[in-house]
Order: C-alpha cells, then sequence, then structure tokens
C-alpha cells in the first residue's frame, strides 16, 4: 500500500502535495488547539512552503519544505543548507523537510546538527496510513483471544 500510495503522492500535482503536508502534519496535532495552518504562496515564498502556527498568536510556529520528487531521487545537503538559509531568514528555530524520495547520510547529519526534521517517502506514506490522511479505512476488524493472566489469581 505504501509503494501505491507513494506513486499516487508523486504523480500528483506540486502545490498539492504543499498542502498534503500542511493537512498532514495539522491531522497530527502540530496546529494545536487554536492554531492556523497555511500553505505558502506558490512563487515568492522565500523556500518556505507551508506554515503552522501551534498557537493563536503565533509563538510557536513551525516552517515546513516540501519536495515532490521520485523515489530514486536523494535529497542532498545543499538542499537541506538552503532550507536552513530560508528558516534563519525567518528567524525560525525549527523546521520540516518533507520529501516523497530520501536523504543522503551528509543531508541526514546536516539536518540533525541543526534541529531540522526529516520525513522521507517511507515515513511520509507510514504517517499518512497511521493518521488516515488520503486514505479510508475499507475494513476494520477486532480479533479477541482469553487474557489468562487476567484469570490467573494468586
Amino acid at each position: 500500500m505504501t509503494t501505491k500510495l507513494r506513486q499516487q503522492i508523486i504523480d500528483s500535482d506540486p502545490v498539492f502535495f504543499e498542502h498534503l503536508v500542511v493537512k498532514l502534519l495539522s491531522r497530527m496535532g502540530y496546529k494545536g488547539p487554536n492554531g492556523s495552518a497555511t500553505v505558502t504562496p506558490i512563487s515568492n515564498d522565500g523556500g518556505i512552503d507551508g506554515i503552522i502556527n501551534q498557537d493563536p498568536l503565533g509563538t510557536n510556529t513551525v516552517y515546513l519544505q516540501a519536495k515532490r520528487y521520485s523515489k530514486d531521487n536523494t535529497v542532498q545537503r545543499p538542499q537541506i543548507q538552503s532550507f536552513y538559509g530560508a528558516l534563519q531568514g525567518k528567524g525560525a528555530q525549527r523546521g520540516v523537510f518533507i520529501t516523497t524520495s530520501h536523504f543522503s547520510p551528509s543531508a541526514t547529519d546536516y539536518a540533525r546538527r541543526f534541529s531540522i526534521v526529516l520525513i522521507d517517502g517511507l515515513t511520509l506514506t507510514d504517517l499518512m496510513l497511521e493518521y488516515e490522511v488520503g486514505v479510508q479505512v475499507k475494513h476494520d476488524y477486532k480479533l479477541y483471544e482469553i487474557d489468562d493472566d487476567f484469570f490467573n489469581i494468586d
């Protein structure tokens, strides 16, 4: 399912992908109960694709970068450095870089040093399934077994 879901995302419009990641992080709770989540304009976004204010005053803000690449593409360190520069331009202390592909070891190391969270294509689809974004539950089953420990009274 994750492979098919990732391909569906890759085949979608880049602007749609930006909306998808903002919706996903909102569903994950990053928006908070009274915060806001927006996708930045297509052009002149300053290297930021989405902004999530976790509270009504915007004192806790998460900035997003969304890159919809083929699964064979590798996000390299310069792309993370560019995002870090965009974060610095906003005076931001945190950011999330989401891609449909994967990250090089040097990109991962650089992101870790500057508190940038990286979400690769596999993690993205896993999160979409967990938080039911872009998917719907077709069947839901519960399977019960007897809890022997419950009945074992010492």
